[in-house]
Order: structure tokens, then sequence, then C-alpha cells
């Protein structure tokens, strides 16, 4: 599991908050102090929160579940993309589309245009348009892709969002509150931490802060994900020796095959003779003869 060190924490400048003067008092628990007008994040808070959010969202990942990772400020959109794509996740980097999530029928709708009209370019379709209508066709899709670039392979909701300052995505936010869509955020001290499931302390405005925590979450994802493959292939693995008869041991199998083999004809006995008759001594047939004439 990918581990975040204090000075790591110190180095992304994650401990740096908001001024004073912007602060929401709901983050007080979460603050260390302040130093020129500034409020510091207690860094020992976000280390153990973090570390909560972490193992919660191996946990979604290991059962082969998807994260849609929400970053709109122009600092975040590059690294949110980026990493959501390494670790196969789902993103949002440009507008958030209200109903992206509560009204995720609609949003599918365009979702297939957007894929119809991709299919059509690679087949080359598009060739037997005139300038102006194939022009057009291009532009739609690019317009589509702009919104709708990390999401569209988003088949069904997501199970867990990490989503990197909640006062700008309180869209999203409220939307996945709504839905009972689990959220780990980044949130300032100038945020709202309620109803956030995982919050995550810090600088939500530094490019070296977000990507310390974006990039360590796509970690935690792809490490989970391989678990998942993993256990996957033993239960394919596991059915198919049920599915194939064990095979014998030689002793058996011999066993087996003597069994098998026809059994030897008998041999027919030799057929009884009765003994010859004794000849009639020469005696015996005068005394015959005897009996005969005197009769």
């Amino acid at each position: 599991m990918s581990e975040i060190t204090m000075n790591q924490l110190l180095e992304a400048g994650v401990h740096f908050g908001h001024q004073t003067a912007r602060w929401n008092p709901k983050m007080s628990k979460y603050i260390y102090g302040a130093r020129n007008g500034i409020h510091i994040v207690n860094l020992q808070k976000t280390l153990i929160h973090f570390r909560e959010a972490e193992k919660y969202l191996k946990g979604i990942a290991q059962q082969g579940k998807k994260i849609l990772f929400v970053a709109t400020k122009k600092q975040a959109q590059d690294l949110i993309a980026e990493e959501a794509t390494r670790a196969g996740m789902y993103y949002v980097n440009q507008r958030w589309l209200g109903g992206t999530l509560t009204n995720f029928a609609t949003i599918r709708k365009s979702i297939q245009r957007l894929l119809d009209l991709e299919r059509l370019e690679e087949e080359t379709q598009f060739e037997q348009l005139n300038k102006k209508e194939a022009q057009q066709k291009r532009k739609e899709i690019a317009k589509l892709n702009k919104f709708l670039r990390g999401i569209k392979r988003m088949t069904e909701l997501p199970e867990a969002m990490f989503i990197v300052d909640t006062r700008k995505e309180r869209i999203a936010l409220a939307e996945a509150i709504k839905l009972g869509i689990k959220v780990v955020a980044m949130v300032d001290t100038n945020c709202d931490p309620d109803g956030i499931d995982f919050v995550i302390p810090g600088n939500d405005d530094a490019i070296r802060s977000i990507g310390l925590f974006a990039g360590c979450i796509a970690d935690i994802c792809i490490e989970g994900q391989e678990i998942y493959k993993a256990t996957q292939k033993d239960k394919k693995e596991a059915a198919a020796e049920k599915e194939t008869p064990p095979k014998p041991s030689p002793k058996k199998a011999a066993a087996a095959e003597t069994a098998r083999l026809p059994e030897p004809e008998a041999k027919p006995k030799p057929e009884a003779k009765p003994d010859a008759e004794p000849k009639p001594d020469a005696d015996s047939n005068e005394s015959a003869e005897e009996n005969a004439v005197t009769a």
C-alpha cells in the first residue's frame, strides 16, 4: 500500500490553509494554528484521515468496483485525468454537468451519441458526407469529449468519489450525497466538511498537494485491482478443476485398464469317449452257439 510520510506532506505544502478571515469554523478541529494570517492544517490528523480513506478505497478496488475522480479547477485538470486514467478509473475534469449522477440515464444518451459518432468516424463514414456536415460532426465529437471523455466508459454509477475542493465541486458533492455514494475529499480550511465520508484536511489549491494525494490514490486503486484480478483468476481455476474429473493414481489406472481387458476364452475340454467294449473270448462264443443249437 502506498504510504505518505510527514516529510512529503510538508514538502507539498499540504499544511497551508486559507487566510484566517476566509475559514469555515467547522474545520477548526483540523487546524493546528495560524501563521502570518494563514491557517495551518494539523498534518497528524491529515495522515490519520488519509490512511482511513486509503484503506476504504483499496477495499473498493479489490472488489472490482470503480471510483470517480472529480477536479475541475484549472491547476488540477491534467493531473486528475492522468492519475485516473493510469488507475483505470473514471474522471471529470471539466465543468460538472448537472445530473451527471442523479440523471445518469440522460447522460448515458449523450455518451452513446459520442460513441456512435466516434465509431462512424473510425469507419470513415464521414467521408460520405459533404465537407460542412463532416466538420459539424467532428465539432460535436470534440464538444462531447470535452465533458464526457473521462466517463464515456462508465456504464453504471461509481461506488465512490474522490473530490478535490468540495467548495468548487459542491454540485457533484450534493449529487453523491443524495445517491448515497461515498465521498473521499481533499478539504481545505475554507470548506464545509459536512456530508463527506472521508475528509482529508489540507491544501486543495497547490499542484504538488493535489498531485501527491491523487497519485497515491491512483496507486491504491491499482494495487486493489491487481488483487481483484488475482482473486478472479484463482476462482476460475478452482471452477475449472471442479468441472474436470480427477485423474486416477497410476495403480488405480492400471487396475481399471486391466478390468477393461476382455476375459480369455475358455479352452474346450476334450470329449470323454467311452471305453472300448471288451472282445468276447472264443470259449464264450462257442458256449453261446451251443445254447442256440440246443434251443
